[in-house]
């Protein structure tokens, strides 16, 4: 990861999906009908998977270390946050194994940050889009 953030050309674009994706995964963690899979362990599946990605688009956008700290810093506790409203709504149930799914999402996503993977949106603009 380097210190430099990526020159992005469509950055307010990916910024404004990535708010998108922020209050759906707030809509989603606080609405008294959540989505019901019947699949062993989905829940967990699926808070791992909403917080990869929302770590995972953030990384995109900035690579400086100290952005990416503060990306995880935030969405860990936006999970643990959201995992609290959700028992004070008296209608869902706080669940630390949530909390734990909702962290091991950011993690995996900042581990790959390491990587090539902080790159696609980078890529992505230089092959499709022509300056």
């Amino acid at each position: 990861m380097s210190d430099n953030n990526p020159d992005l050309k469509f950055k307010i674009l990916w910024l404004i999906i990535g708010y998108g994706l922020i209050a759906f995964v707030i809509h989603a963690s606080l609405t008294t009908s959540p989505i019901q899979v019947d699949v062993n362990y989905f829940d967990k599946y699926a808070h791992t998977a909403g917080y990869f990605v929302l770590m995972g688009w953030f990384v995109q956008i900035y690579h400086s270390r100290r952005a990416v700290l503060f990306w995880g810093v935030f969405f860990i506790a936006m999970g643990i946050g959201m995992e609290f409203l959700q028992e004070l709504g008296g209608v869902r149930q706080y669940d630390i194994y949530d909390m734990l799914a909702n962290g091991l999402g950011v993690v995996i996503a900042w581990l790959m940050s390491m990587t090539i993977f902080s790159k696609i949106l980078l890529h992505f603009e230089n092959l499709f889009i022509k300056k």
